[in-house]
């Protein structure tokens, strides 16, 4: 009796192999066949199921950055309830910073293949910092755009490199309660009116 095939849980695995791949050797440096060999699924459904490498990349940061802004919508009333979820988030997935990393490597300041989609999706991100700005919640000093931008730095470099997190503070282990505390206080000055 032939095995049940199961398209969606191929495409699963073959999303989550790639995921892993693009974190470790970015665009250029990932191999189809490894992501093939590690989903247990051969390179044709790949190619089938999500079109060539680069178009694979986009679908897997596309995704993983849908999950972090289902996960964590920007909230400018609660500063410090956004930067915890973020910076948990980040603790939990840091694939997603490592892709971004890559992906500027990749692309520089070129257009992205998704970029007018996401342009879309952080308009409502500064809608929101811009509508806190305008009620009076947080600073209009900086702008929406900027302020968002700095925000988001804050909440997410020492997660996107651990070893400088770990080389400036000067120990293995750093103390992560105190980096959340100092990082959340930073970003309440950055907001505050």
């Amino acid at each position: 009796m032939a095995p049940v095939r199961d398209p969606e849980a191929t495409k699963a695995r073959i999303f989550d192999a790639a995921v892993a791949e693009f974190a470790r050797h970015g665009i250029a440096g990932a191999r189809i066949d490894r992501i093939a060999t590690a989903a247990k699924a051969n390179k044709q459904l790949i190619y089938a199921y999500f079109g060539n490498k680069s178009e694979l990349f986009t679908t897997v940061l596309g995704r993983c950055m849908a999950d972090l802004a289902a996960a964590v919508p920007v909230d400018p009333d609660d500063i410090d309830g956004w930067l915890d979820r973020m910076l948990d988030h980040h603790a939990a997935h840091p694939e997603l910073l490592r892709l971004l990393f890559w992906e500027g490597i990749a692309y520089g300041t070129a257009d992205l293949p998704d970029e007018e989609a996401r342009r879309q999706h952080y308009a409502r991100k500064v809608g929101a910092i811009a509508d806190a700005q305008e009620r009076g919640v947080i600073t209009d000093a900086i702008p929406a755009g900027d302020l968002l931008l700095l925000l988001v730095a804050l909440a997410s470099w020492a997660s996107a490199v651990p070893q400088m997190r770990r080389i400036v503070s000067g120990a293995e282990d750093p103390d992560r309660e105190r980096l959340r505390a100092s990082v959340k206080e930073a970003a309440r000055r950055l907001v505050a009116k």
